[in-house]
């Protein structure tokens, strides 16, 4: 049996975890991510690589980072919610650890680790959207993982819904993942929590103020049927449902998978991703509509994509 590390560098945590051939997670660490200090970045996965080394002895290393990356893989070319501008990733890993490694968008490691062990299993032409703190996406097609000509293909949460809206990380406005991820979910409860005070009742009760409200609180209000953060799941779920529109549009999958944190909603945001997918695709009555399904490996996925993407190089 063949192990490989796999580390998932996202814009609050680094997560990795040693993973078999299976896809199987055997054993995993964590720290938080010093998201405005690059070099700090690459100490704390150099440590957290050696720490799952001293328990699996392994040269197969996958990292999946947060951020736009060059055709090689080599180079993180910016980064939105972390403090990485034409940053050398790969090499300044590499040379730490004293072994090469593989690096790879964090959404594409995701969409990776779900095509060949997850819920986009037998389906050649799958999206993977994860809905978090943003949006990321990752783009299997003909059973291959997509990239796009310069490397940084696969961005979907960075499409601009519209025109002149809200200001993105990436330096754009109205970018989807301003109106259909955790801090769209986080900033429409604030607001209707100020607004609608009766409805949010739980929601308040919860959080103890409007400024202590955050995406779990929301989460668990709604499961509780509080009316307020049923009406902002509901909101996030319909932008996630037309993003999707557009996406089929393009390149018609077969399956949408849909993780994240927030997406461990489950059907809060599912059913009104899919009631507005299904009314708004293009040609509706005349064409086959795409699944969309939960994710199977959660917080998981980007570790064993990124895993699974170091045993092929």
């Amino acid at each position: 049996m063949t192990f490989a590390i796999g580390v998932d560098i996202g814009g609050t945590k680094v997560a990795a975890g040693i993973v078999d051939e299976a896809g199987n997670v055997l054993a995993r660490a964590r720290r938080r991510t010093p998201s405005r200090d690059a070099d700090h970045i690459v100490d704390v996965v150099v440590e957290i690589v050696r720490q799952l080394r001293s328990e699996h002895d392994t040269d197969l290393i996958g990292i999946g980072a947060a951020g736009y990356l060059d055709a090689d893989r080599t180079t993180v070319l910016f980064s939105p919610n972390l403090a990485w501008r034409n940053t050398p990733l790969r090499s300044e890993i590499s040379d730490r650890l004293g072994t090469p490694v593989v690096i790879e968008n964090d959404a594409n490691a995701a969409a990776w680790g779900e095509f060949r062990f997850g819920a986009g299993e037998q389906q050649p032409d799958v999206v993977v959207i994860t809905v978090g703190t943003g949006i990321g996406g990752g783009l299997i097609l003909g059973g291959q993982l997509y990239r796009g000509h310069f490397g940084i293909g696969g961005e979907p949460g960075h499409m601009r819904v519209v025109p002149g809206g809200r200001q993105c990380g990436c330096g754009n406005l109205g970018c989807w993942e301003q109106y259909c991820s955790g801090t769209a979910l986080v900033r429409a409860a604030r607001e209707v929590a100020t607004e609608r005070r009766d409805d949010a009742r739980r929601l308040l009760q919860m959080a103890g103020d409007v400024d202590s409200i955050d995406g779990t609180v929301v989460m668990r209000a709604a499961q509780e049927g509080d009316p307020a953060a049923l009406d902002c799941f509901d909101e996030i779920g319909r932008w996630l449902g037309q993003g999707l529109v557009d996406i089929a549009a393009l390149l018609d999958p077969g399956r949408f998978v849909i993780g994240g944190g927030v997406a461990e909603a489950g059907e809060l945001l599912l059913k009104p991703a899919r009631d507005t997918f299904t009314v708004s695709l293009s040609g509706r009555g005349h064409r086959p509509v795409a699944d969309v399904v939960p994710a199977k490996l959660g917080a998981d996925a980007g570790i064993i994509g990124a895993a699974d993407l170091a045993r092929s190089g």
